[in-house]
């Protein structure tokens, strides 16, 4: 299998390459089971974020991010979730369309996650930002709900993500053109 060679938060990983079609590859970065990974990561990320109260991650793949980047920096975190749970009372949503995801899905929160959000600072975390749609998506539902987007932080930033000036990010990960 190819694979890309990342070097991120003091940490080196092969990461397979994937295609996304016919005339792109993207170099799959998952987090899942790389505690090490997620720990530094965290660590460095939190170092260059600005000054927040809650952070609010996308399910599935920011929820270690945000477990770690919460535990290390003791501010709550918020996941918003794929689909309504039976718990959740009068749930707000947005759609979103992402780069790895085949079709349009919709992102919720509680009324009660909704309220932690309300009137707060919002640190937006994730693992990869590529073409935005979900960091989009995240806003869309911070704005919705009354808080205050203090600051959009990622671990890899990919593509012309890595151009941004309103994302704070580790490393640069590129788009692999055939």
């Amino acid at each position: 299998m190819n694979t890309y060679r990342l070097e991120v938060a003091g940490l080196t990983r092969e990461l397979p390459i994937c295609p996304l079609n016919e005339k792109i590859d993207i170099a799959a970065f998952i987090m899942f089971s790389d505690v090490e990974l997620t720990v530094a990561a965290s660590e460095a990320l939190l170092k260059k974020v600005p000054e927040f109260d809650v952070i609010l991650t996308a399910e599935s793949k920011g929820i270690p991010l945000g477990y770690e980047m919460s535990r290390q920096s003791g501010k709550k975190y918020i996941v918003a979730r794929k689909s309504v749970k039976l718990y959740m009372t009068n749930p707000v949503s947005v759609e979103v369309k992402s780069i790895t995801t085949a079709a349009v899905q919709t992102l919720y929160l509680s009324e009660e996650d909704a309220a932690e959000l309300k009137g707060k600072r919002v640190l937006i975390a994730d693992d990869v930002i590529s073409t935005g749609e979900s960091l989009n998506s995240l806003i869309a539902l911070v704005e919705k709900v009354g808080g205050i987007v203090a600051g959009k932080a990622a671990v890899l930033a990919e593509g012309d993500a890595a151009d941004r000036d309103d994302i704070v990010f580790l490393e640069k990960l590129p788009l692999l053109f055939k």
